[in-house]
């Protein structure tokens, strides 16, 4: 059966994770990167850029929680979008400010992006995105690439502490804009990762020629979901009392919510009923071959 195309607003609405400390992780979500609280039950947080809802980041402690094996399917990171090099570079400042270590700093062409560990090591992007006019193809794939960024003409756009002008600025907060860009994850196979993302719920493949990796994405993105094999080919998910990623949320058109669980049905896939988070919307929640968890919200 061939799927309809997912509407071109599809997005990662939401991400939650599970993590061993979490004061420690709002130390670094909410204090270090400026996600604001908007409600808190238990063991749990709820962030959004706003601070209102809805929220993108779920954050939940998990007693005695055991670090994710490396080699396991699950996370390798979650990325969050600023809204322009403005705002990344105010989040480069932020970092420096506080002496946090970077892992990477890249030009992929398409976007431009920072990349660090939070308290549980799990992967953390942060980047914003060139305007799609300039994004390259090679025939229907995006040109995607990796070289190294240019942080200095990045930390131009934004003046702050150390960047020669208005110097003295402080630390003003995320811009409210911020989303969750895309999530990149570890998967046992590349077919897997096809098999779910795209024959079961109508996503396309943006781009197939970086080894051991494809990028998925709706509406002509370059990628919402990054799947990879460099480190877990053939290796089973992570333990479920290990940190990581509890699931993610796919938001969608709510006229167009029937259409897409009925699409995923037809591959293959269980579908359950139940909102983005345990706690909003209309959705239905499903598990990839990794044991992955996503939701689907009709929003």
């Amino acid at each position: 059966m061939t799927l309809p195309d997912l509407p071109a607003s599809t997005h990662i609405a939401a991400v939650h994770l599970h993590v061993s400390d979490l004061q420690q992780s709002l130390a670094f979500y909410s204090d270090l990167l400026g996600f604001r609280p908007l409600r808190s039950s238990g063991n749990e947080v709820w962030l959004s850029a706003t601070g209102d809802a809805p929220h993108q980041l779920h954050l939940t402690e998990f007693e005695n929680a055991r670090p994710r094996p490396s080699r396991a399917t699950g996370l390798f990171h979650v990325a969050y979008r600023a809204p322009d090099r403005a705002g990344l570079g105010r989040w480069l400042h932020r970092l420096l400010s506080q002496d946090v270590p970077l892992q990477g700093a890249s030009d992929h062409g398409v976007s431009e992006a920072l990349y660090l560990a939070d308290p549980d090591g799990l992967g953390v992007e942060l980047y914003c995105d060139r305007p799609r006019e300039r994004w390259q193809f090679r025939g229907k794939y995006v040109a995607m690439g990796s070289e190294q960024l240019d942080t200095a003409d990045l930390l131009k756009q934004a003046p702050g502490p150390g960047s020669g002008q208005t110097s003295g600025q402080t630390w003003n907060g995320l811009d409210p804009a911020t989303d969750v860009g895309h999530v990149h994850l570890c998967v046992s196979s590349l077919e897997v990762a096809e098999r779910f993302y795209i024959d079961s719920l109508g996503m396309d493949a943006m781009q197939r020629d970086f080894p051991g990796a494809l990028f998925i994405a709706a509406g002509g993105y370059h990628h919402h979901i990054g799947a990879n094999t460099w480190r877990s080919a053939g290796s089973p998910p992570a333990p479920e009392d290990a940190v990581g990623l509890r699931s993610f949320t796919l938001g969608v058109p709510a006229a167009s919510l029937a259409d897409i669980r009925t699409g995923a049905e037809s591959a293959g896939q269980s579908a359950k009923s139940g909102g983005a988070d345990e706690t909003d919307g209309e959705g239905f929640i499903l598990r990839d071959e990794d044991e992955i968890t996503v939701r689907v919200l009709g929003e």
